[in-house]
């Protein structure tokens, strides 16, 4: 019996590293495309230990040529679109280029996938900033919230997540979105928040960092949840007997000023004699709170999260604690 293929855009990201074993574990044939960047240390570091297990290549989203001709020549079983430009506050320098990557790179992908490879199914990789500041009554949101998105890249995600349900209902294609929640882990950038946070706390306990650690706004927000479940979660958005969009998340959230607390104080120490409000790190326009109401894939699918608030941020620390 021929193995399954699978397709990651994205497979040298936090998300697609974790996707990639995870699939390899299920006995899948892993393809992955990367990004050219001159700095190669970087551009596969969280997949170096995978390198005998993946086939990977040169492609680009925007480069509907040689995404053409992969997916040609692969013929995959499933493909996973995690491929995008992923920080949110960045989105807001560069809102072309967010747009170009997030917007149009997918639906290249759709194209492609139409034209050469259309019984494949597709996860698309979507986001709680679809919604912005939309909430329900009940102080979350799910599926049917409205998505009302306060930055580029939650815009460019919302045309994404939309563009995806027109070529489902158009093409008759198996076409997902999941909608994932903040989502974190070792292998997160260190100008992401969480990893910001903790990276800059074990620093000033050991004495590495003199300087403060400055900040956006610390009453945000979020839903936080563990890169490692949630890829899980694609994975079963995909053997699901029909194409639908699902809400990951762990259903509980809580604020960076909480994030601070929890670290610094794990490590002895007070956040608030480090930290500094520095405004360039806040947001043109603010999204203030994201909590996803995740009821049908942890029914339907039987989806659950393994990690808690804490116990991610635990793993966290122990990772930079150790690295330092």
């Amino acid at each position: 019996m021929n193995k399954k293929k699978a397709f990651i855009t994205g497979i040298s990201g936090q998300d697609g590293s974790f996707l990639a074993e995870l699939l390899l574990e299920k006995d899948y044939e892993v393809y992955g495309i990367i990004r050219r960047n001159s700095t190669p240390e970087h551009q596969e570091s969280r997949i170096d230990h995978l390198q005998d297990r993946i086939h990977t290549d040169y492609c680009d989203l925007l480069d509907t040529g040689s995404l053409n001709r992969l997916l040609k020549l692969i013929q995959p079983d499933e493909i996973y679109n995690l491929a995008a430009q992923s920080h949110v506050r960045i989105s807001f320098d560069i809102p072309q280029f967010t747009l170009m990557t997030n917007g149009l790179g997918v639906l290249n992908l759709l194209e492609g996938v139409k034209e050469n490879c259309k019984d494949a199914k597709v996860y698309q990789a979507s986001s709680s900033e679809c919604f912005g500041n939309s909430v329900d009554n009940d102080g979350y949101q799910r599926i049917t919230t409205a998505m009302h998105p306060v930055s580029p890249y939650g815009n460019a995600k919302l045309y994404a997540y939309n563009i995806c349900k027109i070529y489902r209902e158009s093409y008759k294609m198996f076409i997902c979105n999941g909608i994932l929640f903040n989502h974190e882990s070792p292998r997160r950038a260190s100008n992401f928040v969480t990893a910001k946070i903790i990276k800059a706390a074990v620093e000033i306990k050991k004495g590495l960092k003199t300087s403060f650690l400055e900040l956006g706004n610390l009453d945000s927000y979020r839903d936080w949840g563990h890169s490692k479940d949630y890829v899980k979660a694609m994975n079963l958005i995909l053997t699901y007997i029909n194409p639908l969009d699902w809400v990951v998340s762990s259903q509980e959230n809580h604020s960076v000023r909480e994030l601070c607390n929890y670290v610094f104080t794990k490590l002895n120490l007070n956040y608030e004699d480090y930290v500094k409000i520095n405004s360039k790190y806040l947001r043109p326009n603010e999204l203030d709170s994201l909590k996803g109401d995740s009821t049908p894939i942890r029914q339907i699918l039987k989806w659950k999260p393994t990690y808690t608030f804490e116990s991610l941020l635990d793993e966290m620390i122990e990772f930079y604690y150790e690295k330092y």
